[in-house]
């Protein structure tokens, strides 16, 4: 699994440094190179307006995983302290949280995501709005979860008795044992929040051209799928690639964590 966990770094590291290696300017059109195939110039090709798929793809890793880092955190931020607010609030607001859980969880995030993108209107900062609030069910639940197992011990209870406010209980007691199981669910949720970009921008709801993210970059290939299909073979790959790094990596984490949890 080191292997998985190495690989993931490197695409990491590749979004960010990726970029100053990239031999052209990904904006570049170049009308008499449209379409070219694999060459030695153009190591990976050109696309329908001239412009180096190779730079396209290293300045497109930017904000392919750097929007899905984002979108993650918010989320992550955002079911941590909504799951936190269940077994801190008592009965009625953990009643009130589920229910609202349970109902955003009744519906695909996907298509809630397009539906709420498709209404705010094609651009970036809708595509993290609509990806962050579909994305936070998943870490308030297991907030919650492992925040209701905490109740009951014994320094929680003291410092209840001692007069701790809520927000210093969940910051010393409760979110130091929520790390490494959130941190497991983040890995998960960043791959899916590649996907959802990914998608969304393909549907033209998320990043629009010319900016050079992997979705769009599949939207703009679309046309000539047929005729030159390495257009869409090379984004879809990366794709394919960073996500299934992401989950190993992730599963790798989670099997670290288990092991430990054994052995205390």
């Amino acid at each position: 699994m080191r292997s998985v966990t190495y690989l993931a770094v490197a695409i990491f590291l590749l979004a960010i440094v990726g970029p100053f290696f990239a031999p052209y300017d990904p904006a570049a059109i170049n009308i008499p190179k449209r379409l070219s195939p694999p060459s030695s110039e153009f190591f990976l090709g050109t696309d329908a307006l001239g412009r180096d798929i190779l730079s396209r793809l290293l300045h497109g890793a930017r904000y392919s995983l750097g929007l899905a880092f984002l979108i993650s955190f918010i989320a992550l931020v955002i079911g941590t302290v909504v799951g936190l607010l269940a077994p801190l609030g008592g009965k009625i607001a953990d009643w009130l949280i589920m229910r609202t859980t349970d109902s955003f969880l009744a519906f695909p995030e996907l298509v809630a995501a397009v539906v709420i993108a498709g209404l705010m209107g094609a651009g970036m900062w809708s595509l993290i709005f609509a990806l962050s609030v579909t994305g936070w069910m998943r870490y308030a639940r297991v907030a919650r979860g492992i925040g209701l197992s905490l109740q009951s011990r014994g320094y929680v209870i003291q410092a209840k008795l001692a007069g701790l406010s809520p927000l210093a209980i969940a910051r010393w007691h409760y979110l130091p044992s929520l790390v490494p199981s959130l941190t497991v669910v983040w890995t998960g949720m960043f791959a899916r929040a590649i996907i959802g970009i990914s998608t969304l921008s393909f549907l033209g709801f998320g990043v629009q051209p010319p900016t050079p993210e992997w979705g769009a970059m599949l939207l703009d290939a679309r046309i000539h799928m047929r005729s030159t299909p390495l257009q869409m073979i090379w984004p879809g790959l990366a794709v394919v690639v960073s996500v299934l790094a992401i989950n190993l990596a992730g599963d790798a984490l989670r099997d670290s964590v288990a092991e430990r949890s054994e052995h205390q």
